[in-house]
């Protein structure tokens, strides 16, 4: 009952309610990420979802677009924007996804949407990772998050599908709360991104 009708519920109404009380951050963000990226605050990007569904993804862009000499796009650490360092360290990039959330796409709390050229590199376990929607915060981002290998993080995600309670959501949305304020587990030593999934042994 949790998991079909009142996570879902909660799900809208809080996502709602988290866009109107965080608004004026909302506003503040976007007003700094437009001067920094000259115009465009936000990105879209399609991921995966329940069942492999794919949809587009609202984010916070944090990186500019500066490209070397040849066209191409300079390393991430080095197009990653002061304002854009900010809205990561507080996980600010994330609140746009409550219109995710709102629209039925994603979840509050569930394995984070990852990359959808990911989807034929998963493993028949890891695959389990999209039985349910995927979530703004979940069980491998308050056990780590990017400071755990691919492998631990999946392993994290099939935890959660498979033990997915009301108990376990209040839980993780506590430590999220946490790990938040105390800056935990944002980057993969000096890295600005997770290095890509190249994939795991087929199980």
């Amino acid at each position: 009952m949790y998991k079909s009708f009142f996570k879902p519920l909660i799900d809208k109404l809080a996502a709602l309610l988290g866009l109107i009380i965080l608004s004026p951050i909302l506003l503040l963000a976007t007003f700094f990420l437009f001067i920094a990226n000259q115009g465009t605050p936000f990105f879209f990007q399609p991921r995966p979802g329940k069942k492999g569904r794919i949809f587009r993804i609202f984010k916070f862009k944090t990186m500019n677009d500066a490209k070397d000499a040849n066209g191409n796009l300079l390393p991430d650490a080095d197009r990653l924007t002061t304002a854009g360092r900010i809205v990561r360290k507080t996980s600010i990039d994330e609140i746009p996804q409550l219109i995710n959330v709102l629209i039925g796409d994603m979840s509050l709390i569930g394995p984070r949407p990852l990359l959808a050229e990911y989807l034929p590199l998963y493993n028949d376990r890891q695959k389990r990772r999209h039985d349910v929607k995927p979530g703004i915060t979940g069980w491998a981002q308050v056990n780590g998050r990017n400071s755990i290998s691919w492998e631990e993080k999946f392993e994290y995600d099939v935890y959660y599908v498979e033990n997915l309670s009301f108990l376990l959501d209040i839980k993780i949305l506590l430590l999220t709360v946490v790990n938040v304020f105390r800056g935990k587990g944002v980057n993969q030593t000096a890295a600005t991104t997770m290095e890509k999934f190249k994939g795991s042994p087929k199980q």
